[in-house]
């Protein structure tokens, strides 16, 4: 944890600094104004540190309009600072190639100030575009014909949810919307997988009955995320049951004559918790062949050694990187960080965009969904 939050501050302050010395270049500020509006930087810098300083002292408005101003700020940052770096690309290009070739390309090379106006107002544009795109809560449908689920069952609709995020941004109103679409689709078994709740974890009482709420006929399931590590692992796993939930820890649970559902914890649990429970391979070992197997599993990552012990993956965690070009930078370290993979031996993985978000209450060119899986009988 030390070295991620060492990481991040130096990352996040970097492009900070390159935002500052952007505006300096474009409007050669004096000393009088560079000081306050280095000040704004750095505190927004701490401002994640602050939120969560502010929380745990008990000033939940405070911390509730400081977390929306600040990870709003972080979106538009990014945006900026990816449409900057173009330009920057673009202007260094033309200043090669004018040189290479001894002709005078300035003309079509924009000046200090348009090449910071150009990246905020796009920045400022998108992050309009991206708050409501994150409130657009899409339907994923996924079909799965099967010759595990016995005809005299019928389809079985399992409904997705991941990611959702609850806590000092993410709350009953977007819930609400979430939970529209579930409770809209009458699931037969609903999952969550992982990252129910935020690490900026705050009383979510209210949530908790709206969560309660659904019923399904055969029952509700979730495996923890990253985040119910850093929120803490006992008042996340409260939280989850109380919900309504079957929190899967390296188990697995079977609805007779239909699936056996199993889950393991995520990898933050080996350094910042308690973790526990059977490797993937003991727990997927022993199932029946003929039973149709879902794991329930936060990361969209392949274990190798239970390829064809599972007939369908379910994950979650990248959110399609959540605001592009971020999207570009997941889908190195994650090649599948959205949709569905045929891996082999008749074993599927899905990975769900998310319901709601972390961090910037912003997506772009990623939106939230809830995923609908059929599971159908061959005979039909």
């Amino acid at each position: 944890m030390t070295l991620f939050l060492l990481s991040f501050f130096l990352i996040y302050g970097g492009v900070h600094l390159y935002a500052f010395l952007k505006v300096k270049a474009a409007f050669a500020l004096s000393s009088s104004v560079s000081i306050p509006v280095a000040l704004w930087m750095g505190v927004m810098v701490l401002a994640p540190v602050i939120v969560h300083l502010s929380e745990k002292a008990g000033h939940e408005l405070f911390a509730r309009i400081l977390s929306f101003g600040g990870y709003t700020w972080m979106g538009i940052l990014f945006l900026f600072f990816s449409s900057s770096l173009a330009i920057d690309l673009y202007r260094f290009l033309i200043s090669l190639s004018g040189m290479i070739f001894g002709v005078d390309l300035s003309p079509i090379s924009p000046s200090k100030r348009a090449a910071f106006y150009i990246p905020f107002c796009a920045a400022v544009a998108v992050s309009f575009y991206g708050y409501f795109e994150a409130r657009d809560i899409q339907t994923e449908r996924v079909r799965i014909k099967t010759p595990k689920i016995p005809a005299e069952a019928g389809r079985v609709k399992i409904v997705q949810i991941s990611d959702v995020h609850l806590g000092l941004i993410v709350r009953e109103e977007r819930l609400k919307r979430i939970l529209k679409e579930v409770k809209s689709e009458s699931p037969d078994i609903l999952v969550s997988t992982g990252d129910l709740v935020d690490g900026q974890i705050n009383d979510l009482t209210g949530l908790v009955c709206l969560l309660a709420e659904v019923n399904p006929k055969h029952g509700k399931f979730a495996v923890t995320g990253n985040h119910e590590f850093y929120a803490g692992l006992d008042q996340a796993l409260e939280f989850t049951t109380r919900a309504g939930f079957r929190v899967l820890r390296g188990d697995r649970f079977t609805i007779e004559g239909l699936v056996t559902i199993a889950g393991v914890d995520d990898p933050a649990g080996m350094r910042s918790g308690p973790s526990h429970g059977r490797s993937e391979k003991e727990l997927l070992s022993g199932i029946h062949p003929d039973t149709f197997t879902i794991l329930l599993k936060h990361r969209p990552l392949i274990d190798t050694h239970v390829i064809g012990l599972f007939d369908l993956q379910l994950s979650g965690h990248v959110h399609k990187g959540q605001i592009f070009p971020f999207s570009l930078i997941t889908w190195l370290y994650y090649p599948v960080h959205a949709g569905m993979l045929n891996i082999r031996d008749n074993s599927l993985l899905y990975v769900s965009r998310g319901s709601g978000t972390w961090g910037p209450p912003i997506r772009f060119l990623s939106p939230p969904e809830v995923t609908v899986i059929e599971l159908v009988p061959m005979e039909e």
